[in-house]
């Protein structure tokens, strides 16, 4: 089974995720199919760049059966609420 999750990144107490598609059977921070987005906890709040997810990659996967984590489910939202907005305003500039 195909599935999108986070898979941990960075330093000791600086965490860094990608979010990735992968075989269910793989570690956690094992080989992966796609690399779809990031998520860093660690930013400050002057850094936009905190999250970011390919939305149409996220919708493709689902589309041909991945299960998507419930974080990952909760960060695609947040960024579908919030970060398009704000990727739509840089992009016009």
């Amino acid at each position: 089974m195909v599935v999108v999750r986070l898979s941990r990144g960075g330093a000791k107490k600086r965490p860094f995720f990608n979010i990735v598609v992968t075989d269910k059977r793989n570690r956690r921070d094992g080989s992966f199919i796609e690399r779809l987005g990031f998520y860093n906890p660690a930013a400050s709040e002057k850094e936009k760049q905190s999250l970011r997810v390919d939305l149409a990659r996220v919708s493709h996967w689902k589309a041909q059966g991945a299960q998507v984590s419930p974080t990952v489910a909760r960060l695609v939202r947040q960024y579908a609420g919030a970060g398009t907005a704000d990727a739509s305003a840089t992009a016009a500039q």
